[in-house]
């Protein structure tokens, strides 16, 4: 089973793609495929059965991200309509309000700590979770290339309680002005 903060780089990952291109990446897909296979009751070891709140806690993050930078407003918004002046707006407040929440409840770092630009090594054993190749790709590692994003893993996560009762699958609540 993937980790938590795989699931959400998958899913933040995912969800641009979908968003831009109208796909899930090539490399995300088989191991998503992959996670779906069930396997027969009696060979799933008990360490890897998901924790019940594995769902529950990714909708938390979006709720999080939602109520403290409106970003599911957002991203849901036809943007069409507006001058790129107003957009422009907008993404500044939802940037930095969603920024301000992701230091608040999550430690990120980046999966390899050079200056995007400058030459790296894959070493052999790298976690292709982790380090995507890109380009001509050919022989086997260790390998010389560019650093072309630094990628970002969770080093750790500062969620509040889950509820107790229900709501758990809300990102926002509807609201409704009683007049």
């Amino acid at each position: 089973m993937m980790r938590f903060g795989k699931r959400l780089s998958y899913a933040f990952r995912c969800f641009s793609s979908v968003l831009s291109k109208g796909e899930i990446p090539a490399e995300i897909a088989p191991e998503l495929i992959a996670e779906q296979a069930p396997l027969p009751a009696e060979e799933i070891p008990a360490e890897a059965l998901p924790a019940a709140e594995s769902v529950d806690r990714a909708v938390q993050a979006l709720a999080l991200l939602q109520r403290d930078g409106r970003l599911i407003d957002f991203i849901t918004e036809d943007i069409a309509p507006y001058q790129d002046a107003q957009i422009g707006a907008a993404v500044r407040d939802v940037h930095e309000s969603c920024r301000k929440a992701l230091d608040h409840y999550f430690a990120l770092e980046p999966v390899i700590a050079s200056e995007e630009g400058q030459p790296v090594t894959v070493e052999p054993g790298f976690d292709p979770a982790a380090v995507k190749l890109i380009g001509n790709v050919t022989g086997s590692p260790p390998l010389r290339g560019v650093l072309r994003h630094r990628g970002w893993r969770v080093a750790e996560a500062h969620l509040p309680p889950l509820p107790a009762d229900g709501g758990r699958s809300i990102i926002a609540p509807a609201e409704v002005e009683i007049m």
